[in-house]
């Protein structure tokens, strides 16, 4: 094996360690699981023909080249309408063979409603909006993308904002912000076993599923699914000691780590009209690794 070699190995290792992330993005960029992986697989042949002793921060770079390919995309949309092209090069990402139980859970992970306001915004304004407010990523970084200077960035994802909050009621798109505030209150409320303001956040009709792993825990007293707000409030009372509030594949939720740092569980929350109407407890392995994690300060 060259040197050629190990390098594109070396790379085609540290991609894989952001392919999920990216994904995440693309598909809330593009709404579509098809064109997500054409986006990623650009990022990857863009990597795997760049200089990368120049790039400091992989993820970041990556982002970026994800969210400008994914821009194009969305521009390209407002000219014509077109299958997606094949790719008759013979480059591949690494192992990016889909995985039909994954790539349903991630697109049912955005949810139809947000994607529908989403296709309403103008090419950068829904870039700033993904970017800032699902993934974190600065203004700063965001400016250079769209090809404006950092204030202008932030008034795309304010007028953005706007637009989604101000969606018809029928679409129940949950404002970030709004959802985090209410799965911070839930999780407050659970460690503090304050019943009443438990199933005051709760939908009357709510359902709580937990995967097999996280049933099979000693202590868990949990069965795999539980329906309505006095029994869900029940089973959480005095119960979400540890768990950290974290973006879920992009969306607010909970996590538990491990000593180590390691997500255990996620906590994924579904919000409609500020009530919460599911939560799915997951804790199996292999669906920890797919998901998209980032653990929030504060």
């Amino acid at each position: 094996m060259d040197v050629t070699d190990n390098r594109r190995d070396w790379l085609a290792q540290q991609f894989e360690g952001h392919r999920t992330h990216l994904r995440a993005v693309a598909l809330r960029m593009l709404g579509s699981p098809t064109e997500a992986d054409d986006a990623v697989q650009e990022a990857w042949l863009r990597l795997s023909r760049s200089t990368t002793s120049e790039i400091d921060n992989l993820g970041g770079w990556l982002t970026t080249v994800v969210g400008r390919v994914c821009l194009d995309m969305l521009r390209s949309r407002k000219s014509r309408r077109e299958e997606p092209i094949a790719d008759d090069s013979h480059e591949h990402l690494p192992d990016t063979a889909p995985d039909p139980e994954h790539e349903a859970v991630m697109a049912d992970s955005v949810g139809l409603a947000l994607l529908v306001v989403l296709e309403t915004l103008a090419p950068d304004e829904r870039l700033a909006f993904v970017l800032h407010d699902l993934f974190g990523v600065s203004f700063e970084e965001i400016a250079p993308i769209v090809g404006r200077n950092e204030a202008a960035a932030r008034q795309l994802a304010s007028r953005a904002r706007r637009r989604v909050r101000g969606a018809s009621p029928n679409t129940e798109v949950p404002d970030p912000e709004r959802q985090r505030e209410i799965v911070e209150a839930f999780l407050a409320a659970s460690r503090e076993g304050d019943l009443n303001r438990l199933l005051g956040l709760l939908d009357p009709a709510v359902v709580m599923r937990a995967d097999a792993t996280v049933v099979r825990r000693p202590h868990a007293d949990l069965t795999e699914e539980v329906r309505g707000a006095e029994a869900v409030a029940g089973a959480f009372v005095g119960r979400a000691y540890g768990v950290l509030i974290a973006l879920i594949d992009g969306v607010p939720g909970g996590v538990w780590l491990s000593p180590g740092g390691r997500p255990l569980s996620a906590f994924a929350f579904t919000v409609r009209n500020d009530k919460i109407v599911g939560i799915d407890l997951l804790g199996d392995p292999e669906r920890m690794r797919q998901l998209d994690i980032v653990v929030l300060n504060g």
